[in-house]
């Protein structure tokens, strides 16, 4: 099958990385690691959060946080905002219709719709009104879709971003700019990276823009717990001094597909597969509008992992599972699939067969955490579902502009 390698300019390449092991390489820990995270780290937040929640309404008692448990995923991070159904949630969701009742109807929305697009291109972030009209508009469209996405060929399909802009935009540069070509982002939008707020909301303008085109679904880090922990969380507060922007955020996460399938042949999902799931029917009973549970099929859908193994394993994550080929031969067998694309996990060489190629993972985020040394793929799929791998680069230095940053817990899986 063709493969494309593109390098940038200002960067030297050894051509592609051998088989290794990426995860090894930055630092691999389990979810189970954030339960060690200091009592310090934890009330910051919460003071961050009950004084954003005080400001907003004017002084008055901030929410109640709830804390999180259960289980091997269990997180001591305290929650904010609580789930799709928490009165925080409720709120917001409010707010946004709010957003949308006062702002301009009619042909302006699709005008406003591009200028925002074009300063998020520019790396600038939008108001905060801005931000609540266009997740409320993003909301709209989203529930429309089905827990499992009905995706017709040709497409594009990338792995994750993990807030890393720069490089979104040299993803763009050789894949092709919205609408030209059709998108199918396999999630995982934030965290980590410098820009989650620009990533998620230029990727978020272009699904409400065309919707047709650009496709997402949901992935691990689409969760309140893990980017209240590995940046996004930070991120909003930092950039727009209270947590009203997370929190419109983290309600489109709650709306996002589980899942796709390519002209009824390949299956796509961020993590993996299930032992509570053998079709794909499955897939479509499950709520979703919901945060990401500790267990159970749709946290498998987000967390799981392809494994040397035979059936179902622990995995080392603390959530999800770890699966064989056998496990893989007979979903694909059941619901007439060729194969199974998914991202979730770093691989050096942007992508990576599996089982006699039937499942391919997609990595889309070069020189991850802007030092794991990894170049990223994308996977172009035509008519016929003839695969195009093109391998590229990170964005040059130059162009990045990094802003100072606090460390961040190792969880590189």
């Amino acid at each position: 099958m063709p493969l494309r390698y593109i390098s940038s300019s200002t960067i030297h390449s050894d051509g592609i990385r051998n088989q290794t092991d990426g995860n090894a390489l930055c630092g691999t820990k389990p979810w189970g690691h954030i339960n060690t995270f200091s009592t310090n780290l934890r009330a910051k937040m919460e003071a961050e959060d009950s004084a954003a929640t005080t400001a907003a309404a004017g002084g008055t008692s901030p929410t109640t946080n709830r804390s999180v448990s259960g289980g091997d995923v269990a997180t001591s991070t305290a929650l904010h905002g609580g789930d799709a159904d928490s009165d925080d949630a409720k709120q917001t969701a409010r707010e946004m219709d709010e957003a949308v009742a006062s702002a301009a109807g009619g042909g302006a929305r699709i005008t406003d719709l591009d200028r925002q697009i074009e300063t998020l291109m520019r790396c600038e972030c939008l108001t905060e009104q801005e931000v609540k009209v266009l997740c409320a508009k993003a909301r709209e469209i989203l529930l429309q879709e089905g827990n499992v996405q009905r995706i017709d060929a040709p497409v594009t399909v990338c792995g994750d971003v993990h807030g890393q802009f720069h490089d979104l935009m040299e993803l763009f540069r050789v894949g092709g700019q919205v609408p030209d070509t059709n998108y199918l982002f396999l999630g995982d939008f934030v965290d980590r990276g410098f820009y989650s707020v620009e990533t998620f909301l230029l990727l978020l303008a272009l699904k409400v823009r065309y919707p047709d085109r650009m496709m997402l679904i949901r992935g691990n880090h689409e969760s309140r717990q893990i980017t209240q922990v590995y940046g996004f969380y930070d991120e909003c507060f930092r950039k727009y001094g209270s947590a009203v922007v997370w929190r419109c955020c983290t309600e489109v996460f709650d709306c996002l597909s589980l899942s796709a399938v390519i002209n009824g042949r390949i299956f796509c999902v961020h993590g993996g597969l299930s032992p509570s799931i053998e079709t794909i029917d499955q897939i479509r009973t499950i709520d979703r509008k919901q945060e990401v549970p500790h267990d159970g099929p749709m946290c498998d859908l987000l967390w799981s992992d392809p494994e040397e193994s035979v059936g179902y394993g622990v995995s080392p994550r603390g959530a999800g599972y770890l699966f064989g080929s056998d496990v893989v031969k007979t979903f694909c067998e059941k619901n007439g699939i060729e194969m199974i694309a998914r991202a979730h996990q770093l691989v050096m060489e942007g992508y990576k067969w599996h089982f006699n190629e039937t499942v391919l993972t997609v990595w889309s985020a070069p020189n991850y955490c802007y030092r794991c040394g990894n170049v990223a793929a994308i996977l172009e799929l035509d008519e016929q579902l003839n695969k195009d791998f093109t391998i590229f680069e990170a964005a040059p230095q130059e162009n990045r502009g990094a802003p100072a940053k606090k460390p961040q817990p190792d969880y590189f899986l």
